[in-house]
Order: structure tokens, then sequence, then C-alpha cells
């Protein structure tokens, strides 16, 4: 292929040209042009190049391919998609193109591009005319991975005002991703300085640390051992860095961890072992309990010992013990099944369902869900 395609600009958010009405997208690149979204939610992308397009595939849609227009051009229409954050790519004779119309984003193990379909009446996530914090990057030497790491920090509007301290919430991305997907992809600071400012959430810390992290000779998995290189960056290296730069308190009544999917499970075997640390965990579509090739079935005592048949120290260590799962998530009825085991043995589980598959607006409403109820 001897030239780039260049992909024609962005138009602006809710267009009507002719009969037909669209919706440009917050993650496209300029105020107008393309991709843009049609009212049933499919897509539309619109490439002006002097190659043949005609096999060039949109992840989004494995039916779809791009065909030549009259004017030269070559537009692509997906089928329609649910509302929430995709990722997406090209593909030609092989080879996967991120398309440089739209931003991208570390999601998927890379960099790559990704649309955000509003959803009809949802916009606690929206940037509004609110008090907004600052979302901070920080570097800091990490004496568990032998290495400098980053940590995307949030702090409310009224941090900077005075000499006041705040809880500190410990949110985790998923497999895939790193510490910036909260707030490039999850939108936290926005969620976060909307529901404070209506009164929905406590003003908190937000921590976004770097999960991708194992120590050498036990490998990864969803168990005690597969989770101990986040143990002890979170405990030993995490937790006393925030503590030491920024106006926290430092004590559990005043701290949270939660995250999604393997954050999720990160959560789950690190909050519950350290009662001490966290009074409050959540755990959004985690394959901890199944529904994931990696995990065949769910057994919480032989997981977590002491969680059932020492249940009553759970509820007495802990405010609150959230799980969460998208509707469509493969992870939906292991979770359901586990969900309802550990409450028979007596444990204390606050547990919500959002409609979804494994995607990020399911897991901006879990943390919207979840943040409301920290810190009362």
């Amino acid at each position: 292929m001897r030239k780039v395609l260049l992909l024609l600009s962005v138009l602006c958010c809710y267009v009507t040209v002719g009969a037909q009405e669209y919706i440009v997208p917050s993650t496209n690149i300029n105020a107008k042009g393309y991709p843009h979204v049609l009212p049933d939610n499919s897509v539309e992308f619109k490439i002006r190049s002097n190659e043949d397009l005609s096999q060039m595939k949109v992840s989004l849609d494995p039916s779809c391919r791009f065909e030549k227009q009259a004017d030269g051009t070559w537009m692509a229409h997906t089928k329609p998609l649910v509302s929430g954050f995709h990722y997406y790519w090209f593909n030609l004779g092989g080879m996967d193109l991120s398309d440089p119309a739209s931003k991208s984003f570390f999601g998927c193990g890379r960099m790559t591009s990704a649309i955000d379909i509003p959803e009809e009446g949802c916009d606690f996530y929206d940037i509004k005319d609110v008090p907004h914090g600052r979302v901070g990057i920080l570097t800091y030497f990490s004496k568990v991975r032998q290495a400098n790491a980053t940590v995307y920090v949030y702090t409310p509007a009224s941090y900077s005002d005075g000499s006041r301290h705040y809880p500190v919430l410990y949110l985790q991305h998923g497999g895939g991703e790193d510490e910036s997907g909260w707030t490039f992809q999850g939108k936290t600071n926005y969620i976060l300085d909307n529901m404070i400012a209506e009164g929905e959430a406590k003003e908190m810390i937000v921590v976004m640390s770097n999960g991708n992290i194992t120590v050498p000779g036990t490998g990864f998995g969803y168990s005690i051992e597969g989770m101990k290189g986040f143990e002890e960056e979170l405990t030993k290296v995490v937790i006393p860095y925030i503590d030491q730069h920024f106006r926290t308190i430092p004590d559990k009544d005043h701290r949270a961890l939660s995250g999604l999917s393997m954050g999720g499970g990160q959560a789950f075997f690190v909050g519950l072992q350290h009662t001490e640390l966290f009074s409050y965990v959540g755990v959004f579509s985690t394959g901890v309990f199944g529904g994931i090739r990696e995990t065949k079935s769910f057994d919480a005592e032989a997981a977590m010992p002491g969680l059932v048949s020492q249940h009553d120290k759970y509820n007495e260590a802990l405010k609150l013990f959230y799980i969460s799962v998208g509707t469509d998530d493969p992870r939906l009825s292991s979770t359901h099944k586990a969900v309802a085991d550990m409450r028979q043995a007596g444990l204390a589980i606050t547990f919500n369902t959002f409609p979804g598959d494994h995607e990020w607006q399911v897991w901006r409403k879990s943390l919207h869900d979840f943040a409301q109820k920290l810190f009362k």
C-alpha cells in the first residue's frame, strides 16, 4: 500500500445534513467529518484513498466493508452498536490499522482507536459546568518492580483551597489496559466532579496505578499467589507514597479498593486479605467467579480461606463488599451463582448489574454506583 490512508476530519456534535441526522462522538480528533454515529447507533466511516479498499474490514462489524463512492472516496457503514465505549481498528491485507480521525487509547494491550457512542439520558460522565478537580500524573520508584512507574491521581476541586485531608479510593484498570484507562476511557474525573457537585458522593482522592505486575516465578492468575506482585506494590509502595505526598486520612475507614476485570480480581484478593487497610472493596466484572477460560469453577473458601467459614469477621471488618457485572457479560451467570452462594453462607454483599457486555459503559456505571456508597 503506497499511500497512508487519509481520513476526512470529523463533524460537530448534533448535526443534520439534508434529511440525515448524526452525532459526532467525543472520541473524534476534530469537530467535523467522519466517523459519525447515526440515530440507530450505526457508524459511518469515510476515507479518501487511491488504493482499492474494498476488502478493508472494520473490527466493529465483521460483515462491514468499504465501498467506493461516486466522488472517489470509500465509505463503510456498520450494524447498529450498543451505546458505550468501543475500541476498533481497520484491517487490510491482514494488517491492523488505527483510524487517524479518532483518538487512540491504550486498550487490548496496545494503542488503538475508539469510538464513544452516547447513551440517551445518561450524562453522569459528561463534562458539566461544575467545579473540576485535577488529575496529576506522578512518577515514583517502585522497589517491587525495581523500576520507575507512573500513577494517575485525581484530587477534587477543593483540594487546592486549604489543608483538609481526604479519604482515598484506589481504582484499578483491567487486563490489556494501564493506569491511564480510568481517566481517558472511564472519565473518572468527570464522574466524581459531577457526583461531588450534586452531593451524591463524598469528596475523595482517587488513585489509579498500574496493576500489570507479577513476581518472578509466580506468573499471573486469579489467586492469592498470582496477585502477590500487585499486593506488594500496592501495600508496600503505592499506599505509603500516596499517604506521604497527599493529604489523605490514612486509616482503613477512609480507604477503598476497587477495580474492573483483572483489577476486580486484584481488589478481591488484595482487598479481602487486607481488611486492616480497606473498609470498602469493589469488584467490577471480574473473572474470579468464572465465565472465562482461565477460571473453571469458583469455591469462595478455597480461593480466600476464611471468607465463608469466618464470614462474620469479614462482615464486621468491611463497611461495603460490592460486586457488579454487565447483563451481557459472559461472567454474568457465574457471578450470580458466586454471589448467591456467598450470601447464603452469611457474607454481606451489595450486588448490582448494568446493561452491557464486558465494557466501559458498565464500568462507568459501576463506579458511579460504588462511589455513592463510600465514606458515609
